[in-house]
């Protein structure tokens, strides 16, 4: 009667004992997993010839959100099509706005949010063009902050490599239980 008890003891042992290693393999996959998400709409569009910047105002929603992560590509002016939205430096940012008018012969655009009730007041110069943009995807622009700074890389770094722990513990923590049995 003592063994059945003690071979019960061990089975029920052996069944609890996995869940901590699985709860720790759990969180370092999804913890590897977000960080790569994360990372793929930033980083591939940039060996595709892309450039990434975040919208931080409204004046293209709805069409563009605020947050939204936009790509451009590099351009010229004589190619940009009325219709199309354009990124170009004003000042020291760089701002996304529709085209109203493409004037060639003074290398010069008429732009204009799509949630502004006018155009710009200033036009925009070929020199000032950036590119058009080709898409972009909505709240992703907030994490571009966190990876275009050296503080925000480390701590990516950091939390992919709590992930790998999680998996480096989940791995330890079974070794332990098989050794235990």
């Amino acid at each position: 009667m003592t063994t059945e008890k003690s071979s019960r003891n061990i089975n029920s042992g052996k069944k609890g004992g996995n869940f901590l290693p699985a709860l720790c393999n759990i969180l370092g996959v999804g913890i590897l997993i977000f960080c790569i998400l994360i990372a793929l709409p930033l980083s591939v569009p940039k060996f595709l010839g892309y450039d990434a910047y975040q919208i931080v105002s409204g004046s293209m929603e709805p069409a563009i959100p605020v947050q939204s992560v936009i790509y451009v590509k590099q351009t010229e002016g004589a190619d940009v099509q009325v219709g199309d939205v354009i990124a170009f430096y004003s000042g020291s940012s760089v701002v996304a706005h529709r085209v109203e008018e493409n004037d060639i012969t003074n290398g010069k655009f008429v732009t204009k949010g799509d949630a502004n009730p006018r155009e710009d007041i200033q036009d925009v110069h070929y020199s000032d063009l950036v590119g058009v943009v080709k898409g972009h995807i909505p709240v992703i622009g907030a994490f571009l902050t966190v990876f275009s700074s050296s503080a925000g890389k480390i701590y990516v770094l950091i939390f992919a490599l709590c992930g790998i722990m999680f998996n480096i513990l989940a791995g330890r923590l079974r070794n332990r239980t098989n050794e235990s049995e």
